[in-house]
């Protein structure tokens, strides 16, 4: 591994750049991809004995109640399929999002360092704008694939859409272009101090963690858990919102759970969920979240490191001939 301390800002083509980001991405995504559709049951579910719009109670108690028993329930209803609900969009985003992230935060990192010049800013504030600036050009320009993988994994036995076709379909005739950014809003307001954070706290980590010689170069991994962790409780409920806000439109009353209430705007939806679920409602499901969010980014983040330098020992090797 490349001993420079800013080797995620300067190293390699934009090329390589691409193909690392979206090789990590492709791989981070099918690992977690169970924990992901698990997450999203548990953020969609409305903890509460009232309706928020009649008050009146509601029957049943909550569907689904913590990480495993969730697991246990969707594997004994729909399947082992039903844990990868959503993955084809969900593998287009990650791969997509992951080479648009890393080859922006290259491209922005390089441009402020060129502006600023001789009195450059420091480094971590320098990798926060960055992040947050990669963040939300890939949040935004990977948002409709987020939203159809959001509605597939709330999808339960009943299906609303039997192929990604026919969602697209459906979306762009019932609910127009904006449909595919149902929560771009909540989306983007969270991924810019997630990523800053995020990369801010990883370029930090990296070379002090690298320095303990952990087995498998595993002190990237560590770094990418740190961080993620850090960055992921700092705006879930934004992610929250997100994707209750995803699920808003004629399909609302179809997925797993019924009781999804009518959603309107960032501030409201967070007004609304804290008057009927109390402010605890705005961390429904941190806890997988957490789980996914630390191998997802360990894994996304090892293999980047491992894939890039793979590619510049390559092109070393090639030169050097």
């Amino acid at each position: 591994m490349s001993n420079k301390g800013e080797h995620l800002k300067d190293e390699g083509s934009k090329v390589q750049v691409v193909v690392a980001g979206a090789t990590a991405g492709l791989i981070a995504r099918f690992v977690i991809a169970p924990l992901d559709v698990v997450k999203i049951r548990l953020q969609l579910q409305i903890h509460s004995t009232s309706d928020p719009l009649t008050h009146r109670n509601l029957d049943g108690s909550p569907i689904y109640k913590g990480t495993l028993p969730t697991i246990k329930r969707i594997f004994r209803e729909e399947g082992i399929a039903g844990l990868w609900k959503g993955n084809v969009p969900a593998e287009l985003m990650y791969v997509s999002y992951s080479a648009i992230q890393f080859t922006t935060y290259r491209t922005i990192s390089q441009a402020l360092q060129t502006v600023v010049g001789e009195h450059r800013m420091p480094a971590a504030l320098e990798s926060f704008i960055a992040g947050a600036s990669a963040g939300a050009v890939a949040t935004t320009a990977t948002y409709p694939l987020d939203l159809l993988r959001t509605r597939f994994a709330a999808q339960g036995t009943q299906k609303i859409y039997s192929s990604l076709k026919s969602a697209i379909r459906e979306i762009a005739a019932n609910e127009g272009l904006r449909g595919f950014f149902q929560g771009l809003g909540a989306g983007v307001g969270q991924i810019i101090p997630y990523m800053g954070l995020f990369f801010a706290t990883y370029e930090t980590l990296r070379l002090p963690l690298g320095g303990l010689q952990m087995p498998f170069g595993s002190g990237d991994a560590t770094a990418g858990v740190m961080a993620s962790v850090l960055a992921k409780t700092g705006v879930f409920p934004l992610d929250l919102v997100r994707k209750r806000l995803q699920v808003q439109g004629p399909t609302r009353s179809k997925y797993v759970h019924k009781n999804i209430p009518v959603y309107r705007g960032v501030f409201k939806t967070m007004k609304n969920i804290t008057r009927v679920e109390g402010r605890r409602g705005l961390y429904r499901g941190l806890t997988v979240s957490l789980f996914k969010a630390a191998p997802a980014s360990a894994v996304t983040m090892w293999t980047y490191e491992r894939v890039l330098n793979t590619l510049l020992d390559m092109e070393a090797a090639k030169n050097s001939r």
